[in-house]
């Protein structure tokens, strides 16, 4: 199976881009809802829908959930382009919805998802939340879990630019995690279902992101989600959609969770699970915390009369502005980069830094300076 063929052929177009809200997704549910697969399953604190789909007939039960916080929309993209898949009457579907029955909230979080925030609009984390269930959206998902009685269940998220694959340089793209089910962080029937699964979905996804896949930190925390359903004896994976070079919209990261769903459930149907899972989920490498956004090497700066050669980085905020999502490069931290990496590097060579206010940077100003007043950096960037 090609699947960057796939992803091509069954792409949601109608949604592109870091800000994805209800607005954006219920002419889409609605033109899916062919069968009534698709139900309002609660409202948000602010009395938004928030809307499971259901779909197949086969004894494995899946539920998945997106934009439980809600500035990470890659996985909802990505799960409309999977959508695509299952209506499309292909052979692939039909596979599917024979091995599978799909439950599927595509936004637990429409409010913070407004927002272009990570919390609720009551500004709880609702990845921590499953534990106390203070929030009506917690308690939808708890409620789903418990009426449909899942064998496996899809925990998707977005991670931040800072992640690396260890030490390579790469940038894990996806990462992936078995989450713990006790503090100790052992292995019971359920969690190596998900290993297993986990190890398998590396193997297949190795052919088309080489070395940029990672495994995401499993210190337990019975409060998350994950870790919950873990717990209550339910395979549970987390995915965790990262950065791709130059891919700030994510963009073709929403292509790799495609390919990581799609994966998953071929491998599933046609029982083709890995041997030595554990093993081989273990040499995934570790997400760590090794990149900035932008860096620069090697600039000269005058401080009290003195001039030295130092290095700084830059990170850029995602902030909501006019219904668009702008990314504004903040000075994020000034000194020794070694052991990190910048998504962007520029080597100054001994030019001299200067801004409109100062002739040094300063932590958390704007990325916009000269260097020897011919080069300009604006936003983080160079402009000729």
């Amino acid at each position: 199976m090609d699947l960057e063929q796939l992803f091509s052929q069954y792409k949601e177009e109608t949604i592109q881009g870091r800000y994805i809200t209800l607005d954006s997704i219920e002419p889409l549910l609605q033109k899916l809802n062919t069968n009534n697969q698709l139900q309002i399953t609660g409202k948000s604190v602010l009395g938004k829908s928030i809307y499971s789909y259901e779909i197949g007939e086969g004894e494995t039960k899946i539920l998945l959930w997106s934009q439980m916080h809600g500035n990470e929309s890659t996985t909802t993209k990505a799960l409309f382009d999977f959508l695509n898949v299952l209506q499309s009457g292909s052979q692939l579907a039909q596979q599917l919805l024979s091995a599978f029955t799909f439950c599927i909230i595509p936004m637990l979080n429409p409010d913070g998802a407004t927002l272009y925030t990570r919390e609720n609009v009551n500004k709880v984390d609702l990845n921590r939340d499953s534990q106390a269930l203070t929030q009506p959206e917690s308690k939808i998902l708890r409620e789903v879990f418990e009426s449909f009685k899942p064998d496996y269940c899809f925990n998707l998220h977005d991670q931040r630019t800072i992640f690396g694959v260890s030490d390579t340089g790469k940038p894990a793209t996806l990462s992936f995690l078995a989450p713990s089910y006790n503090e100790e962080r052992e292995i019971n029937e359920s969690r190596l279902k998900a290993i297993n699964l986990i190890a398998s979905i590396n193997e297949e996804l190795q052919k088309y992101l080489p070395n940029q896949i990672g495994r995401f930190d499993d210190s337990f925390n019975i409060n998350c989600i994950g870790d919950t359903f873990q717990c209550l004896g339910v395979p549970t994976l987390l995915f965790e959609a990262g950065h791709f070079a130059n891919d700030y919209q994510r963009e073709e990261t929403r292509k790799y969770v495609f390919m990581a769903l799609i994966s998953s459930f071929t491998i599933l149907s046609e029982n083709d699970i890995v041997s030595n899972g554990i093993d081989k989920y273990l040499n995934i490498p570790q997400n760590k915390v090794v990149f900035y956004d932008l860096m620069y090497k090697n600039i000269k700066i005058n401080y009290d009369g003195i001039e030295i050669i130092t290095n700084f980085a830059a990170q850029y905020k995602e902030e909501l502005i006019e219904n668009q999502i702008c990314f504004n490069a903040y000075v994020s931290q000034i000194g020794d980069l070694e052991n990190y990496f910048g998504h962007f590097e520029y080597d100054a060579k001994g030019a001299l830094y200067k801004d409109d206010f100062d002739s040094i940077p300063k932590l958390n100003q704007k990325a916009d300076f000269y260097l020897d007043n011919n080069i300009k950096i604006v936003n983080g960037m160079i402009k000729i």
